[in-house]
C-alpha cells in the first residue's frame, strides 16, 4: 500500500547495508509502488489501532461467551471483521484518519449482542474471538486431551498466515481488482462464506450438538469430572485479581504477544527493507515460520497429552517444560538473526526455528487458562489476552520510532534484542511461580443446578439405552 519510492525520498539517512541482489540481477526494478505516502512511524500507528478495541472488549467477551455461549459471539465477530475488511479500501483512500478510524471501529465493536451500530459491531466481537474459542474448547474437551485439541484448533491461526501471506504477496503483486485493494476483497468475501458454514455446524456445548454420538457425550462429560463446566458460573472477583497465578499468567501472555506481534507484523518489512528479498519471495519466506510453528504446535499438544495420560509428569510440569522450550527457543532464534546480518539462509533459518519453537506455547501457557480456571476459562482469556495486545499497539510502534529514518541492520537488531530479552524474562517468571492447577475458584461453588440435573440425566439415559435397562 505504501509508495516507498517517496517515503524513500524523505528519509534521508536510510542506509544499504545488505546488498540488493534484484538491483545486480536485472536491469529494472519492477516491484509496483504503492498510492501512500506513509513514514515508519505511521505505519506503526495504522498497525497498531487495530488493537485498541481488541484489547478493551477482551474481559467482557470471555465473560459473555460464558454466560450465553461462544457460538453466536465468535461467528458474528469474524462476519463483522469480513465486512469492514470489504471497507478497507475505501476508507484508506478517503483518508489516513478514516483509515484509521475503521480500525479503531473495528476494534471497538459492540458490548452487548443487538446493538444499534453494525459498523462497530465488529472488531469487538472480534476481539472477544480468542475468550469465545476458550470458552467453547473447555466445554467441548476432555481434560486428558486438552492440550492435542487446543493445538489443533489454534494452528488454524498459523495455517491462515501460511495460507493468506503468499496468496497477499500474489495479489498485490498482481492487476486484479487493483492490485492491493484485491486482498482486502478476496479475504472479506471468503469471511462471509465462513460464516455460513459455522452458523450450520457449530454449537456451543456437545450437549446442544444434535449429531454428537452417545458414546462422545458420555466420554466427555465423564472425562472432565470435577472440571466439568456450568453455564452461567458466578466468579469471585476479588479472589481472581488478587490471585498471583493469574497475573504471572497475564505477564507471561504479555510477553508471548510482544515478541510473537513484532515477527507478525514487521517481518515483512525486514525482509524487504533490510534483505531486499521480492514481494513475491516475501509472502512465501513470511509465511514458512508459521507453518513450522503449526506442525510443532501439534506434536507438542499430542506428546503433552501423552505424558498427561501415562502420568509421567504432573500437569503443571507439562506445562511449564513446554512453555519453557517456546519462549527460550525463540528467544535464541531472535538473537541468532542479530547474528546473521545480511546471510538470507540462515536470517530465514533463524525465524522458521524461532516461530516453530514458540508452537509449543499452545501445550505451554495458552492451554492453562483451562487447566486452572475451567468454568472461567473464557474470562481468563479475556483477561491475559486483553493486557497481552497491548503489545499490538506498543511493539509496531516502537518498531517504528528504532528504525524511522534509520532501516538499518543495527536499528533492527535492537528490535531483535528486545523482544529476545522480554521472552526470556516472562518466560522465567512462568517458569518460577505459574501454575497449571485446577484452582479453588475454578469451578464456580453456586452451579446451575438444573443444568448440572441435565447434564447427568443425559448420561444416564444414554447408559440406559446402551444396556437396554
Amino acid at each position: 500500500m505504501v509508495n516507498k519510492s517517496a517515503v524513500t525520498i524523505t528519509n534521508k539517512s536510510m542506509s544499504h547495508d545488505c546488498p540488493d541482489e534484484r538491483m545486480k540481477n536485472s536491469t529494472q526494478n519492477n516491484e509496483k509502488d504503492g498510492e501512500f505516502v506513509w513514514d515508519e512511524t505511521q505505519q506503526g500507528l495504522i498497525l497498531g489501532f487495530f488493537f485498541f478495541g481488541y484489547v478493551i472488549t477482551q474481559l467482557p467477551g470471555g465473560r459473555i461467551a460464558e454466560k450465553v455461549g461462544g457460538k453466536w459471539l465468535f461467528g458474528l465477530g469474524v462476519l463483522c471483521t469480513a465486512i469492514l475488511t470489504l471497507l478497507t479500501p475505501l476508507a484508506a483512500r478517503l483518508s489516513m484518519i478514516s483509515f484509521i478510524a475503521v480500525r479503531v471501529l473495528e476494534g471497538l465493536g459492540e458490548i452487548f449482542p443487538g446493538h444499534p451500530w453494525p459498523s462497530c459491531m465488529h472488531r469487538m466481537l472480534q476481539g472477544v474471538t480468542f475468550p469465545a474459542m476458550h470458552a467453547m474448547i473447555a466445554r467441548w474437551s476432555p481434560k486428558s486431551e486438552r492440550g492435542m485439541l487446543t493445538a489443533f484448533i489454534y494452528s488454524g491461526s498459523q495455517l491462515g498466515t501460511v495460507i493468506s501471506m503468499p496468496i497477499s504477496a500474489f495479489l498485490c503483486d498482481s492487476e486484479f481488482l487493483g492490485g492491493w485493494p484485491s486482498v482486502f476483497y478476496v479475504f472479506g468475501t471468503i469471511g462471509c462464506l465462513w460464516f455460513v458454514l459455522w452458523a450450520v455446524f457449530v454449537y456451543d456445548t456437545p450437549r446442544d450438538h444434535p449429531r454428537i454420538s452417545k458414546d462422545e457425550l458420555i466420554y466427555i462429560l465423564e472425562d472432565q469430572g470435577e472440571e466439568k463446566t456450568h453455564k452461567r458460573p458466578p466468579i469471585q472477583w476479588k479472589v481472581v485479581l488478587t490471585s498471583v497465578p493469574v497475573w504471572i499468567l497475564v505477564i507471561t501472555h504479555l510477553g508471548q504477544n510482544w515478541g510473537f506481534y513484532t515477527l507478525l507484523i514487521e517481518l515483512p518489512s525486514y525482509l524487504n527493507n533490510i534483505l531486499h528479498i521480492d514481494i513475491k519471495d516475501n509472502g512465501v519466506l513470511s509465511a514458512l515460520p508459521y507453518l513450522l510453528q503449526c506442525i510443532f504446535g501439534l506434536v507438542g499438544g499430542f506428546t503433552a497429552d501423552i505424558l498427561r495420560k501415562k502420568k509421567l509428569l504432573n500437569n503443571t510440569i507439562i506445562r511449564k517444560t513446554s512453555n519453557s522450550i517456546a519462549f527460550a527457543g525463540t528467544g535464541i532464534c531472535l538473537l541468532s538473526v542479530t547474528w546473521a546480518g545480511c546471510n538470507h539462509v540462515q536470517s530465514i533459518l533463524s525465524f522458521s526455528l524461532g516461530m516453530a519453537f514458540n508452537g509449543l506455547i499452545a501445550s505451554g501457557f495458552m492451554v492453562t487458562h483451562m487447566d486452572m480456571a475451567p468454568d472461567f476459562a473464557g474470562t481468563l482469556m479475556g483477561m491475559t489476552n486483553g493486557v497481552a495486545n497491548l503489545a499490538g499497539i506498543l511493539a509496531p510502534y516502537a518498531v517504528g520510532i528504532i528504525t524511522e529514518h534509520k532501516q538499518t541492520l543495527h536499528q533492527w537488531n535492537i528490535v531483535f534484542y528486545i523482544s529476545a530479552c522480554v521472552y526470556f524474562f516472562t518466560g522465567a517468571l512462568f517458569m518460577l511461580f505459574g501454575t497449571a492447577e485446577l484452582q479453588p475458584w475454578g469451578v464456580a461453588k453456586v452451579h446451575d443446578y438444573c443444568f448440572v440435573e441435565s447434564q447427568y440425566k443425559n448420561i444416564q439415559e444414554v447408559d440406559d439405552d446402551k444396556t437396554g435397562s
